[in-house]
């Protein structure tokens, strides 16, 4: 039983990573935290939906469409659609409405649904239409620049942005980073060490709230409840990052 999931990263700026899955003999899964939104799209007997969801501050469980095939678009931090702001949507969604096989509504506009091939042409149009935009003062932080604008300025922006504070988005990529690691072998110390946690159980409650999983877990991978898409984000917040705590 699972979910099987295929995912690609993107050239495109505005995007983070494209992904599509299928569910089969699974009615539930582990939603991992993450700090970026998502468009997905999903067809299940012959019905389909549309939603924009949020990102998700802490790990859950959520329900799964039995049968169902899911193509996302996951957007990168600062992206944002200004007609539905996500510091609204967090840990949240909202469905669009007149979803067919063929397209949906968004914005005062039919759209044809995307394919995992060409998400970033549906994208460019996304951003022609000023229906998208990325900006540019949390585009500048994520890439270690100090826009000139003041810090209180800079933290409204961000949260408004991504729904997030600096903080709570470095902990989450951090969580996610970890989990990625001890799939792939790293010993829970040098995690501990890489990633700057202060010493084992401070990684084991980080992985909790933010994975929902153990690192014994994460290492041997029981058969369960499966985990929601998990990959190190492209996008890394830097080392002299301001005023952040990471505990």
């Amino acid at each position: 039983m699972g979910l099987d999931f295929e995912h690609r990263p993107s050239g495109s700026p505005f995007i983070e990573r494209v992904w599509r899955s299928r569910s089969h003999d699974v009615d539930r899964m582990t939603s991992i935290a993450t700090s970026r939104w998502n468009l997905v799209f999903w067809e299940q007997s012959g019905q389909v939906g549309v939603a924009v969801q949020g990102p998700e501050s802490r790990a859950g469980t959520a329900p799964v469409p039995e049968d169902a095939t899911f193509l996302g678009i996951g957007f990168s931090l600062g992206t944002t659609m200004p007609h539905l702001p996500i510091n609204r949507l967090v840990d949240g969604f909202v469905e669009l409405p007149d979803a067919t096989r063929r397209s949906f509504w968004l914005k005062g506009s039919s759209w044809h649904l995307p394919g995992y091939d060409n998400a970033e042409e549906f994208v460019r149009r996304m951003v022609r239409e000023d229906v998208l935009v990325r900006d540019p003062v949390v585009a500048a932080v994520l890439d270690g620049r100090s826009p000139k604008v003041s810090e209180r300025t800079i933290q409204r922006r961000f949260i408004a942005m991504t729904g997030l504070s600096r903080g709570a988005v470095r902990q989450i990529e951090r969580a996610r980073h970890a989990a990625v690691l001890i799939q792939d072998g790293l010993p829970f110390s040098e995690v501990v060490h890489r990633l700057g946690y202060f010493d084992q159980p401070h990684l084991a409650r980080s992985l909790t709230r933010y994975i929902g999983r153990t690192a014994t877990w994460l290492r041997e991978r029981p058969q369960g409840e499966p985990l929601s898409i998990l990959y190190k984000t492209g996008t890394s917040m830097p080392a002299n990052f301001p005023g952040q705590p990471i505990g």
